[in-house]
């Protein structure tokens, strides 16, 4: 079965044989135009060349910033931060353990979104005003600590 496969018909074409004379459809100037660069021998333009006209990443708007100075921090929200037990020290190691963060690499800012019932003792390196109004109202206390960045500059 296998041997008798071949190609749907006319899904192939034959090869451009150019430069074989004028009856081939591709004699003469072999399909390179008149004159110009693109006629010469060597000559190369980049694929995102368009001949002159604008390009397209000219013509394209231009959107978007990345900030150089952006803090790139970890979220918890204070909702989440009910399901662990009372009077239970929170710190990036106990999250990242429970699987509420992923790593204990970068710095952890607590967000107030969620009610808080339980005192609980949070190690944070931020905390939002809104945040700490919902922990200390609830009995807990928040214990600040340094970025780990601010740490290893710190050591050296």
């Amino acid at each position: 079965m296998l041997d008798r496969l071949s190609p749907r018909h006319n899904s192939r074409s034959a090869k451009h044989r150019i430069g074989r004379g004028v009856g081939g459809g591709w004699g003469k100037t072999s399909g390179r135009g008149q004159k110009g660069a693109g006629a010469r021998a060597g000559s190369k333009s980049r694929s995102w060349f368009e001949g002159g006209q604008i390009a397209l990443q000219r013509r394209l708007p231009k959107f978007g910033f990345k900030n150089p100075f952006r803090k790139e921090r970890q979220v918890v929200n204070v909702g989440v931060l009910g399901g662990f037990e009372k009077g239970s020290v929170i710190d990036t190691a106990l999250l990242a353990g429970a699987g509420v963060i992923p790593s204990t690499e970068l710095p952890l800012k607590v967000l107030a979104e969620g009610e808080l019932s339980i005192p609980l003792t949070i190690r944070a390196h931020a905390v939002s005003a809104a945040a700490r109004r919902k922990i200390e109202a609830a009995g807990g206390t928040i214990e600040l600590i340094a970025s780990p960045a601010k740490e290893r500059r710190a050591a050296s």
